[in-house]
């Protein structure tokens, strides 16, 4: 049976006695202790609540909140459906609706902490899984979907191209999407603020612990020439509608600043 990890959602093959995400400065174990539970008992107990956040593209978030409590997105595109990070709930419901929208034919994942089921997922719609390679000791159960890129860019289909920007994990990923003034999905590689009109980078978010200015410029480095009016975020409602890459850069040029 698929356990998983009730803190920040990895699934093993077998209760492990400690999970490594988790154990990394970038997460935490709780100060009650590691807890565990199966993914049969989620599916049983959770749904999966959807949000069309653009005309092609789908928000999908597990009610009660479960682990991290992250979003995942489903972008339509021409030449196939992309799900952009990765919820632990594959419930049959899901199956059913993404199926009816024509099913998934790329996963990505920015980092991590989103792998969760990700290797259901792929199973069950025959969809490869593209993670970068420098995030590779994190995987905790193998699948022959999951492929491996490395450097800085990894075009998935025309119009959408895959960009690490490094910063809260090394193979910390966005998906830029080229179409209609284009748009930036980031996870937490950029972490929208309450008032939407400002992005933060962080190391360790649960831990509070700062990316250098260094690392901060080294991102803003991948993002330099890249256009993008609308951004979306790790988690519900951080929705960036205009001008994302002007806040973005202008909320690089900030977070530098104020560490000098």
């Amino acid at each position: 049976m698929i356990t998983l990890c009730k803190t920040c959602g990895t699934a093993y093959d077998t209760q492990p006695d400690r999970c490594p995400i988790c154990e990394d400065e970038r997460q935490y174990v709780p100060a009650t202790g590691q807890a565990w539970t199966g993914l049969d008992t989620v599916t049983a107990t959770h749904t999966n609540k959807w949000q069309q956040l653009e005309p092609r593209l789908f928000g999908i978030k597990t009610v009660p909140a479960f682990a991290i409590n992250q979003r995942a997105l489903l972008l339509q595109t021409p030449h196939g459906n992309i799900l952009w990070d990765c919820i632990a709930n594959l419930d049959p419901a899901t199956k059913t609706l993404i199926t009816a929208l024509g099913g998934i034919s790329a996963i990505a994942i920015s980092h991590p902490h989103y792998y969760t089921t990700m290797q259901d997922w792929a199973a069950a719609f025959d969809a490869p899984v593209y993670l970068h390679a420098s995030d590779r000791e994190w995987v905790m159960r193998d699948s022959p979907a999951i492929h491996f890129w490395e450097g800085d860019a990894l075009d998935v289909f025309p119009s959408v191209t895959l960009l690490r920007l490094g910063g809260h994990f090394a193979g910390g990923t966005v998906l830029h999407w080229q179409e209609g003034g284009g748009v930036l999905l980031v996870g937490d590689i950029l972490q929208v603020t309450p008032g939407k009109d400002a992005v933060s980078f962080m190391w360790s978010y649960p831990n509070y612990l700062p990316l250098p200015a260094r690392e901060v410029a080294s991102v803003m480095g991948h993002l330099e020439g890249k256009t993008f009016e609308r951004l979306y975020g790790a988690f519900e409602g951080q929705n960036i509608r205009a001008f994302a890459d002007e806040i973005v850069r202008r909320s690089g040029q900030k977070y530098i600043a104020c560490l000098k």
